[in-house]
C-alpha cells in the first residue's frame, strides 16, 4: 500500500476534559457487543415536547441491533465517549432562557462535535475503546443532538422557522461546513477540498460505516507532505438526504472555495462508497436521480434539482465529465485494490425521455441525451459530484479540476451483535489509507501541473 510520506496538522483548540472520558462498553472476543440484558434508548429530555415528530433518522436512535440489545446509538456513543458530549448539550439546551443563548450553544457545540470527531480520528483525543478510524459516532450523536433540538420545548421559541434556523446551524457546523478555511502553516501549499457521506442504509443495518466520511475526518486539516510539495486538504461530510441536496448543502460545502479570492481552492472531489474491491474515478456525472431511498426513506426521480442561491449554469448540463488528474491517481500504484477510471451511462435519447422502452446504455453519452445514470449511478453519490462540478462551472472555476472517487465497501463482523472487532477495523483502515493515498496523488499532480507553486 502507498501512503503520504508525512502529514502534519494545523494547530487546534483544547478540549474539554469531559469529552475524554472513557467509555463502559465491554469487549468481548475481540468486538465490541451489546450487553445481554435489554437496553432502552435514552429518555427524552425533561424540556422536550411530548408532540414532537422526529425524522426518521432521528427515529432509529431507540433501535438495537439484535433483538433486546442496547440500542446501537447508544453503543457507539459509548465507545467514542462521545455520550458525555451529548449529555452536555442536552442539558444545556433546557438550561437555556433565551434564544440568543440557545444559538450560541448550537453553534458551540456542533462546531465542537465536528473538531473532537476530527481530533480523535486524527489521534490528537484519545476518547473511548473504537478504533479511531470509526465515522459512525459522528453520525450518531449528530442525530441525537438533532432530536433534542428537535424535540424542545421552551417559549422563546415563538416561530417553527427559529428552531428549523436552530436545526440548520447545528448540521452545518457539525459536519465542517461553516469551518473549511486553509492552514497558514504552509502558505504556499496546493489546496484540496474533499467531501464524503454520513453512514447510510440503516435500514439494512444500523452498524453500517462509510469509508468515505471516514476519510474526511482523517484528512481535515491536514498537509500532506509530496515530491512535488505540500498538499493540504480540507474536508466535510455530507449527508444522505435529498431534501438537505435540495436546500444547497453540496453548494454551500464547495461554494466559497471555488470563488475568486484567497480562499480559493486548487481541487475539488466528492468521495463515496461503491462495492467491495474496487476503486473507482467517476468519468461522467448525470443530471438525473433515481437511486435507492435516502436516510429519510425518501425516493426521487427525474433531474437534478437547482441550488436557489449559487451561480449555475443557465441549462443544467445533462453530462459533466471528470476534469481529475485520473491518470496520475491510477499510476499512483496505490492498493490494495484496483483504480480505475469507470465509464458506462445509461441515457434517454434525444426527445425520448421519460419512454421506459427508449432507454439505452453505452460507454458514453450521444449528443441531446437526457441522462438517466452515471458510471456511478444516480444516487447522491453522483449527485455530488454533479452539483459541485456544476456548480464549479457555474462560477467560471475553469482552472479548478474536479470529479468523484468511489471506494471500495467494507466487510463486517458475521457476529451481527458486535459493532466492530479487528478483521473490520483493519478493512476499513485498509480502504481509507488508500482513499488518502490517491487524494494524495491527485493533489501532487495538480500541484505539479502549476509550475510557478513547485518546489
Amino acid at each position: 500500500m502507498v501512503l503520504p510520506p508525512s502529514l502534519s496538522h494545523r494547530s487546534s483548540p483544547g478540549w474539554r476534559a469531559a469529552v475524554l472520558g472513557g467509555c463502559a462498553t465491554a469487549l468481548v472476543a475481540g468486538g465490541v457487543t451489546a450487553p445481554s440484558a435489554a437496553g432502552s434508548a435514552a429518555q427524552p429530555a425533561a424540556c422536550s415536547a411530548e408532540s414532537t415528530v422526529l425524522t426518521v433518522e432521528e427515529s432509529r436512535l431507540g433501535l438495537p441491533l439484535v433483538p433486546g440489545g442496547e440500542p446501537a446509538s447508544e453503543q457507539f456513543l459509548h465507545a467514542a465517549g462521545f455520550d458525555t458530549l451529548v449529555e452536555e448539550f442536552s442539558t444545556r439546551l433546557c438550561a437555556a432562557t433565551t434564544l440568543e443563548e440557545a444559538h450560541e450553544l448550537v453553534r458551540s457545540s456542533g462546531q465542537g462535535l465536528w473538531d473532537t470527531a476530527v481530533a480523535r480520528a486524527q489521534g490528537r483525543v484519545a476518547s473511548g475503546t473504537i478504533d479511531r478510524y470509526d465515522d459512525r459516532p459522528l453520525y450518531w450523536a449528530r442525530t441525537s443532538m438533532s432530536a433534542a433540538l428537535r424535540s424542545l420545548d421552551a417559549d422563546y421559541l415563538q416561530s417553527p422557522l427559529q428552531r428549523q434556523g436552530l436545526l440548520h446551524l447545528l448540521d452545518r457546523t457539525s459536519r465542517g461546513i461553516s469551518s473549511v478555511g486553509w492552514s497558514q502553516e504552509e502558505p504556499d501549499a496546493t489546496r484540496v477540498l474533499i467531501s464524503g457521506f454520513d453512514t447510510y442504509s440503516l435500514d439494512s443495518s444500523l452498524r453500517n460505516s462509510n469509508p468515505s466520511g471516514a476519510t474526511a475526518l482523517q484528512l481535515d486539516g491536514r498537509t500532506v507532505q509530496t515530491p512535488q510539495g505540500p498538499v493540504t486538504v480540507e474536508a466535510v461530510v455530507l449527508p444522505v438526504n435529498y431534501t438537505d441536496f435540495d436546500q444547497g448543502v453540496v453548494e454551500d460545502a464547495f461554494g466559497p472555495v471555488l470563488s475568486t479570492g484567497e480562499d480559493r481552492t486548487d481541487m475539488i472531489m466528492t468521495i463515496s462508497q461503491t462495492g467491495r474491491g474496487r476503486m473507482d474515478i467517476e468519468q461522467w456525472a448525470a443530471n438525473a436521480r433515481g437511486g435507492s431511498p435516502d436516510n429519510n426513506r425518501n425516493q426521487q426521480f427525474g433531474p437534478v434539482s437547482r441550488s436557489s442561491h449559487w451561480p449555475q449554469p443557465f441549462d443544467s448540463p445533462e453530462w459533466i465529465e471528470t476534469t481529475l488528474p485520473y491518470e496520475a491517481m491510477i499510476a499512483a500504484g496505490t492498493g490494495p485494490w484496483p483504480v480505475q477510471l469507470n465509464d458506462g451511462i445509461c441515457e434517454w435519447p434525444a426527445g425520448t425521455w421519460p419512454d421506459p422502452t427508449a432507454l439505452q446504455c453505452a460507454d458514453d453519452p450521444t449528443p441531446g441525451s437526457t441522462a438517466a445514470s452515471g458510471p456511478g449511478g444516480s444516487y447522491l453519490s453522483n449527485e455530488s459530484m454533479y452539483r459541485s462540478n456544476r456548480l464549479r462551472i457555474g462560477m467560471q472555476a475553469w482552472d479548478v479540476p474536479g470529479g468523484h472517487l468511489h471506494v471500495s465497501a467494507l466487510e463486517y463482523p458475521a457476529d451481527e451483535a458486535l459493532i466492530t472487532d479487528s478483521a473490520f477495523e483493519a478493512d476499513r483502515r485498509a480502504v481509507v489509507d488508500q482513499t488518502i493515498a490517491l487524494v494524495t496523488a491527485a493533489g501532487a499532480a495538480v500541484r505539479a501541473d502549476r509550475p510557478e507553486t513547485a518546489p
